[in-house]
């Protein structure tokens, strides 16, 4: 039996089994603790934007997006490398080009699509909000050696391969 730690009280759990085999338990279910991680997560960053320029995470996720780029972006590029749905993406543009964030030019090489960067406005944004959540990934890492931080991000990448061998083996018995 393996040991969990309960997403609420924090205190070890070990997996339940009856005769009949594992009784599932949400609480020490691996997916469901990932999810209140990542809402734990989500909440201390969303605090700092939500706060200072009452933006929701998918707009912070594509400020960030086009921050880091050098030139500009089509919205389609935003949705590969945000891992957010196209509906999702389209909105947060929508909020941040009505707020004067963003800037929209028609793409030279394709003109029925545009490419999309930061204004004036949303580069003071980003530029105001980068160091704020650097601050926050510092203390939620306080306490950590870089060896632990490698080690969670190796395992979490050890996952997602294990979860992409699902998917092909899904895809070839379908």
């Amino acid at each position: 039996m393996t040991r969990r730690e309960n997403a609420h009280t924090k205190t070890p759990m070990k997996k339940s089994e009856t005769e009949n085999g594992p009784v599932f338990d949400l609480q020490a279910f691996f997916p469901y603790q990932v999810r209140v991680f990542y809402s734990d997560v989500t909440s201390a960053l969303s605090a700092v934007y939500q706060r200072d320029y009452g933006m929701m995470p998918a707009e912070w996720r594509t400020m960030a997006i086009l921050g880091a780029a050098e030139t500009g972006l089509q919205a389609t590029e935003i949705v590969s490398r945000s891992s957010m749905d196209k509906v999702v993406v389209s909105r947060a543009v929508k909020r941040m080009e009505e707020r004067g964030y963003l800037k929209r030019s028609t793409h030279l090489e394709d003109g029925r699509s545009f490419l999309l960067q930061l204004s004036d406005e949303g580069r003071a944004v980003y530029e105001d909000l980068g160091p704020k959540l650097l601050a926050v990934e510092r203390r939620m890492l306080s306490g950590l050696s870089e060896d632990d931080i490698y080690g969670f991000l190796a395992i979490a990448q050890r996952i997602r391969d294990n979860l992409s061998d699902i998917g092909e083996a899904q895809d070839d018995t379908g």
